[in-house]
């Protein structure tokens, strides 16, 4: 398990690129074969991923988490961004395809991935956050996910988000995950951009070639950055910094949170004259 420590709002401001990158993002996940965690230290969020081939994989618990299991006080939300299928929970096998999400409850003992075709593998995302309730498992398909488009040909931005994890679909401790697909044309999500004061986010950005990249926006209005993420990357966003991005082409997201509240619409807007 790797860690991540972010910095303060203080020392981010003198932070070099290196600097940056090695405090907000997770990178080297997708590997196949394999499972990859990440603790950051932002709300205890745990980041990863699981691309098993012809052999299952199972979700490993590392003595750093203290717990007889991974999923012991914590909750676990899985988007596969692959080939299809199968993940079980406590003996139970849920047919996950690509796009499809499975909320994974606190108290889940045994957790196992697998592919059905070794050379087209499931790839599956891995958020976790602790949580002080138990909540059922629960598969949710792409279909069942809250669809919203938003956005405009003319402002670069035209998009559909998918809420899939998120009250009113799936009950979670604190958990809310779904992704955001950008339509051919349009590069910039989130702009406006917003903080979430109540919450941390986890942005991963995938559907890029290798030769294509996001410049993801993070900072204060007035003290802005940028990082440049590629394939397959996560950026730990805190409470206190706006996110946002724009790419070489368009892309697909998924955004992840935990903290105070549930509320999707709960956010801090930024005006646009503001930023630096």
């Amino acid at each position: 398990m790797e860690f991540l420590f972010t910095a303060d709002r203080e020392r981010y401001r003198r932070m070099t690129t290196s600097e940056l990158r090695e405090s907000y993002m997770v990178d080297g996940m997708f590997v196949p074969g394999d499972v990859t965690l990440c603790y950051t230290d932002i709300d205890r969020a745990i980041v990863g991923s699981a691309v098993p081939l012809e052999d299952s994989l199972t979700l490993p618990v590392h003595k750093e988490l203290a717990s007889d299991f991974f999923a012991q006080r914590r909750e676990i939300g899985v988007i596969n961004i692959g080939g299809s299928g199968k993940v079980t929970v406590d003996g139970e096998t849920y047919d996950v395809q690509n796009r499809d999400s499975l909320y994974i409850g606190r108290g889940s003992k045994d957790v196992e991935f697998r592919s059905d075709a070794a050379d087209d593998p499931a790839q599956y995302y891995i958020l976790s956050y602790p949580a002080h309730a138990e909540y059922p498992t629960r598969l949710v398909k792409q279909s069942e996910a809250k669809r919203m488009d938003l956005g405009s040909k003319e402002e670069c931005n035209e998009r559909i988000i998918h809420q899939s994890i998120r009250p009113g679909i799936v009950d979670t401790c604190q958990i809310v995950m779904g992704f955001t697909q950008l339509a051919p044309g349009s590069i910039w999500n989130t702009m406006p951009p917003h903080t979430h004061r109540r919450r941390t986010e986890v942005y991963m950005y995938f559907d890029l070639d290798d030769s294509s990249n996001v410049f993801h926006f993070m900072g204060e209005p007035d003290e802005t950055r940028s990082l440049v993420v590629r394939n397959g990357e996560a950026v730990v966003s805190p409470s206190w910094s706006l996110h946002c991005a724009a790419g070489t082409r368009n892309y697909t997201f998924i955004w992840g949170m935990g903290g105070e509240n549930q509320e999707f619409d709960d956010m801090d807007h930024i005006d646009m004259k503001t930023l630096r």
